[in-house]
């Protein structure tokens, strides 16, 4: 059964309710102190699945449900974004999920999480997608301590180094760790000196510009203009003709549908993607291959290892696109949304293993266990530091032309134990903005 809500007819700020469905337990093994069948547990999980960040509603979901698949017995029924799984469960309690759709505004982030928390009545949220969004769900999170908040891929800086709600838990890292790596990639291997920024005008793309600054700034770069423009634009032609003459390439900070406007923009006037271009995290999804071969060679930086040859990413990959196919292929295993929405369910998992699915105490045990996970994931592992934001593994990775004629991904490095401070550069008091840091 599908929700009323219909990719096609999501309209902002006017959420339909998405349907909530019980997942029928069907005899998980358990510990000889643990019940055969105990309390079911209710997980919502909460993405975009209107407005410029639409597209990623089917890779969180099914990022989210495989983890169910894969390590609670659940059978998946449906590659649907929002069809159910059944028959998953933990330390003998039944799994069930209900799905929260927003348009990646905070107004209808917080009022499908409210919804989720207060009408449907989850134990624990998973999301949200954007970073605003998760700004205001951290600071919800503070006015319902009994119940447990685990981000989706939300970015934004503030969420973790500044809000620290107690039981808001980040296993993704934030916008400014996925750039690592990338700026001292600009100025060293590109020789960049003169650097511009073109991005979506909100709090993760300003994160972005930030972790990117952190490395080329003290380097001896100079980002001499940056282009902030509102979310909702569709017509990218004029900001992209914004770009100054006299610099040595510009970082694009977007997602979704702008990304795609602003690459084919750019093209369109006769730019070269590859050696005047570098991309976020989010440009680097698989949905903006639409562009085609223009992108071969783009750079960026991003959490996830796409294109790797090593066997946790290979085996997940494999086994994402056996129990989600997806056209085109390759197009949910080469997210990061999958792979951090994945990571989210699989440490909710693991939190409840650790307790044997006991939520009493306003889930204190639960939040305990989650704090201190050592997390093996696709991607590295991951721990928690004291503001319950992941310590992660980054990627430079490259768009590449593959055998088959395809557009594939290739990592070029690795850069390990990236924390939420840049070794000190960043910390409470620092300020993340659409002009801070400067050079």
């Amino acid at each position: 059964m599908v929700s009323s809500l219909g990719r096609s007819g999501f309209q902002t700020g006017a959420v339909a309710l998405a349907v909530s469905l019980a997942l029928v337990f069907t005899g998980c093994a358990s510990s000889p102190s643990t019940p055969t069948a105990g309390s079911t547990i209710k997980i919502g999980i909460l993405t975009t699945c209107g407005g410029p960040f639409a597209t990623f509603e089917q890779e969180s979901f099914s990022g989210a449900k495989f983890a169910l698949v894969q390590n609670a017995g659940g059978k998946s029924q449906g590659a649907g974004p929002e069809d159910q799984v059944s028959g998953a469960a933990v330390a003998g309690h039944p799994i069930q999920i209900s799905f929260g759709c927003s348009d990646a505004s905070p107004d209808v982030a917080l009022k499908e999480a409210r919804r989720l928390i207060q009408d449907v009545g989850v134990d624990i949220l998973l999301g949200p997608l954007s970073g605003d969004e998760g700004i205001a769900i951290s600071n919800y999170a503070k006015q319902v301590p009994n119940k447990t908040f685990v981000n989706g891929t939300s970015g934004a800086q503030d969420t973790t180094l500044k809000v620290k709600a107690p039981n808001f838990f980040r296993f993704g890292g934030d916008g400014a760790q996925w750039m690592a790596g990338l700026g001292t990639y600009a100025y060293k291997t590109l020789k960049w000196r003169n650097v511009a920024i073109l991005g979506e005008d909100y709090s993760y793309p300003w994160t972005q510009a930030a972790g990117f600054a952190a490395e080329f700034c003290p380097a001896g770069g100079h980002i001499t203009k940056r282009i902030w423009v509102p979310l909702g634009t569709t017509d990218w032609s004029s900001s992209v003709a914004q770009l100054p003459r006299n610099i040595d390439g510009f970082l694009l900070l977007t997602g979704g549908t702008d990304t795609v406007a602003v690459e084919k923009s750019y093209v369109g006037l006769g730019g070269n993607l590859a050696t005047h271009m570098l991309g976020g995290s989010v440009v680097l999804d698989p949905t903006s291959f639409t562009v085609g071969d223009a992108l071969t060679g783009l750079t960026g930086a991003t959490p996830v290892p796409q294109g790797s040859t090593d066997s946790a990413w290979t085996t997940y990959v494999q086994s994402l696109e056996a129990a989600y196919p997806a056209n085109p292929k390759g197009s949910l295993a080469g997210s990061l949304f999958t792979a951090l929405y994945y990571n989210g369910m699989n440490a909710i998992i693991q939190g409840l293993k650790a307790t044997n699915g006991d939520l009493s105490g306003n889930e204190a045990n639960f939040q305990k266990a989650l704090a201190g996970l050592s997390l093996s994931t696709p991607n590295g592992t991951i721990s928690l530091d004291s503001n319950r934001n992941a310590i992660i593994t980054n990627y430079n990775v490259q768009i590449i032309k593959q055998p088959d004629g395809s557009l594939g991904f290739k990592v070029l490095n690795t850069l390990p134990n990236v924390n939420e401070t840049f070794n000190g550069f960043f910390g409470p008091t620092s300020s993340v903005t659409r002009d801070q840091p400067t050079c």
